[in-house]
């Protein structure tokens, strides 16, 4: 059991800016690292997942959006030892000379496989140098540098793919009621490094809320009567995620508490929860313990749609986890939270996603809506039952199910979004 915390430990991460520019930033300042020469092309060939989520979203420290940008800037500014926050000190001279390798259509953006397994390949060309830097599986996951075809540095692919991924697919072994064991009687001091997911996560909304750049966060605020905190949990909730979401896509400069992979799933399986807890005065204990489930169950569903997929995992995944912990938080029963499972399963999963951008604020509207839904309708014994459409007898495979609606279900999906985009 000990692993689940080692689990959430190991995942939850600081995301400077929406995660797919952060990797892709990242793989390109990597290969700059090999070569100060001239930059004469720079190919990053993307799998549709990152190429997607990448493809409108905003990057920090400059006005600028999408995959190229984000490349260039990781060309000229980035700085691979801070990973996915690689862009943290971009200035703005670093974005005019950004912008050059664009006007000089020095930078190639190439669509790779349709897969929802995270895939990066930059080359990087001087007049002397070529410089390729692999990155599968996760978003940091370096598994090989070649310099002028001489290896500097390599992973072995089948070995490093199972050691990203041995830890989450551990979650599988264990069932709902394990889960809620386990945070229910976990050493509540084992779980105060999740306190730090909320410090950040609120920087970043208090940044949504100063900034002139944002709108939604405004008028979330608007109909909370004015204030962050109101009496309506589900306005406050809303206002809290959406905001901090808006705040991430973009591209203000603070960083979101990521979780599997997404600081979005991060904002929204922590940000209603904190409004839960200061709405109705829930114990800190009850918060950091819901948390912890809320992360939990997103992982068990993520591991089975894959990091990036056609849905929507912030809102199906970290929706559903956080909808789950709502119900743990209110004292719901382990069968209220199985009915808020199969409320939150037969309604919202399916949610396209269509990349990291404006659209993920409204996704997270919807996602926190359905969540207090569902868990006032489980609570007064209003739940979907187990015989219809995608809920099961067994809860471990209504989440499985979940998973499965996007990988392999929703590839087709995936590509005719892609092609939608490459149309525009």
């Amino acid at each position: 059991m000990d692993s689940l915390i080692q689990m959430i430990q190991k995942d939850m991460k600081p995301a400077f800016g929406v995660t797919e520019p952060g990797a892709i930033a990242l793989a390109v300042s990597t290969a700059r690292k090999y070569s100060k020469e001239e930059i004469q092309k720079i190919k990053v060939v993307l799998n549709s997942g990152i190429y997607k989520n990448g493809f409108t979203c905003g990057i920090p420290n400059s006005n600028q959006v999408g995959n190229a940008f984000a490349a260039a800037l990781g060309a000229v500014a980035g700085n691979p030892e801070k990973g996915l926050e690689s862009l943290i000190d971009v200035t703005e001279s670093d974005n005019i000379l950004a912008q050059k390798l664009i006007d000089e259509h020095k930078i190639k953006i190439v669509l790779g496989e349709i897969t929802s397994d995270i895939y990066i390949e930059t080359t990087l060309i001087t007049e002397n140098d070529i410089i390729t830097v692999l990155i599968e599986h996760s978003h940091e996951n370096i598994v090989k540098i070649t310099k002028n075809n001489n290896v500097i540095f390599e992973k072995d692919n089948i070995l490093s793919k199972e050691a990203e991924n041995s830890a989450p697919l551990n979650i599988h072994d264990y069932t709902l009621k394990d889960i809620i064991k386990y945070v229910e009687n976990i050493n509540i001091n084992e779980l105060n490094f999740i306190k730090k997911a909320y410090e950040v996560n609120l920087e970043l909304f208090n940044e949504g809320m100063e900034n002139k750049r944002t709108t939604f966060c405004r008028n979330l605020f608007k109909l909370n009567d004015g204030k962050i905190i109101s009496q309506d949990v589900n306005k406050t909730a809303n206002l809290l995620c959406g905001g901090a979401i808006e705040a991430r896509v973009i591209g203000l400069n603070k960083a979101a508490m990521s979780i599997t992979g997404s600081g979005a799933h991060g904002i929204i399986a922590t940000m209603p929860l904190y409004a839960e807890y200061k709405v109705n005065k829930i114990s800190e204990e009850k918060l950091l313990r819901g948390t912890a489930l809320s992360y939990l169950i997103c992982t068990y569903i993520k591991e089975y749609s894959g990091k990036l997929s056609a849905f929507c995992g912030c809102a199906i995944a970290a929706g559903t986890g956080m909808a789950c912990a709502i119900t743990f938080m209110r004292n719901g029963s382990y069968k209220e939270i199985v009915g808020t499972l199969n409320n939150m399963a037969s309604s919202i999963t399916g949610m396209i996603c269509d990349g990291g951008n404006q659209g993920c604020t409204m996704k997270g509207i919807v996602a926190t809506d359905a969540a207090f839904r569902s868990v006032e309708l489980a609570m007064d014994n209003s739940f979907i039952f187990n015989i219809h459409g995608i809920c099961d007898e067994k809860p471990e495979n209504t989440m499985k199910n979940m998973g499965l609606i996007a990988s392999p279900g929703m590839v087709g999906t995936e590509k005719t979004i892609v092609e939608i985009f490459n149309k525009k």
